[in-house]
């Protein structure tokens, strides 16, 4: 591992191994007066519902900011990621266990030198809810640090910028000929994602009410909707739409200047997958792969995951070229 990774993995860790620290130093000191099960989950209202042992504690808190800092680290560390995409992504882990870390620590604070039951269970215990607004805010001042310190480390160079326009393949057609590109950009497994969420919302309608059971099936309904996602090229333009017509998303080419075919990172360039918006650039990303990236006038891109990019670019490029010289 060379210095700049050093740099990453200690600037991505340090965060959660702080939090981790602070509330485990707390623990520490606030032991002897904790109850032997402490309140450990509360309802909207700031009430409890539920404890947890002491140990459990320990091992929720340790099991938490282990696990998520591992994937921070992974993330900022294996990832692609250059310029002001890497400082937010280190800033999101700051906040990330700064206002987690708030949070458990307000949580075992109020289970300090309460009443017990016969089982050892905390009595006469809230969790009162201006915690979460001060939690909110622990997590903006963690986040400007992180924007601080990822500032501190220097810089990778971003990506080059747009190739000529001349410089891009192109389809040889006839005079009049018409063409038009079509390709399913889903994965095998993206249909079973609504059912699993969906299934998930049954459970929750007869396990718990149907107001629980709402987001699972709303959430559900608009996966499946783009669970056969659909990318198109044709004298319209630039088409990804799902198994309806509606909603969907189409960039005319009078908007698109180039187009290209290349390899896309969806975790180091777009932050995720799904439809992603980043400064300058927005795509849908179904999965890591070749796709095709459209060079929009004013300066944009939108890019979209999909096999036979090469071919999709090229027809694009083709048909701007046409419209042109139809002017």
């Amino acid at each position: 591992m060379n210095r700049r990774n050093v740099g990453r993995v200690v600037l991505a860790a340090l965060p959660f191994v702080l939090a981790l620290a602070a509330d485990l130093i707390l623990f520490a000191t606030w032991r002897d007066r904790l109850p032997a099960h402490i309140a450990s989950h509360f309802v909207g209202n700031g009430r409890v519902d539920d404890h947890a042992s002491r140990g459990s504690y320990i091992a929720i808190v340790i099991v938490l900011f282990a696990g998520i800092g591992a994937l921070w680290v992974l993330m900022a560390v294996a990832g692609k990621f250059t310029g002001r995409s890497y400082g937010r992504v280190v800033a999101s882990g700051y906040a990330v266990a700064g206002g987690l870390g708030y949070l458990m620590a307000a949580a075992l604070s109020v289970n300090v030198d309460a009443d017990q039951d016969a089982q050892g269970r905390a009595q006469d215990v809230s969790f009162p809810m201006w915690h979460m607004a001060v939690g909110v805010g622990v997590a903006a001042l963690a986040f400007g640090l992180g924007l601080l310190l990822a500032a501190l480390l220097p810089r990778e160079d971003t990506p080059a910028g747009r190739r000529p326009v001349a410089g891009r393949d192109r389809i040889d057609l006839a005079d009049g000929e018409i063409a038009g590109w079509a390709r399913n950009a889903g994965a095998w497994w993206l249909p079973l994602v609504p059912l699993v969420v969906l299934g998930g919302g049954f459970v929750l309608l007869f396990a718990a009410d149907w107001i629980a059971a709402i987001p699972a099936f709303v959430v559900g309904v608009l996966l499946a909707v783009f669970a056969r996602p659909y990318v198109t090229v044709d004298r319209r333009g630039l088409t990804v739409s799902g198994v309806l017509s509606w909603p969907r998303i189409r960039i005319p080419l009078e908007r698109i200047e180039a187009a290209d075919s290349r390899k896309i990172n969806p975790l180091a360039e777009y932050g995720g997958w799904g439809y992603r918006i980043q400064p300058g650039r927005t795509g849908v990303m179904i999965r890591s792969g070749e796709g095709i990236v459209a060079d929009l006038a004013g300066g944009r891109q939108f890019a979209v995951t999909v096999e036979d990019s090469a071919t999709a670019a090229a027809l694009l490029n083709t048909l701007v070229d046409q419209r042109r010289t139809e002017k």
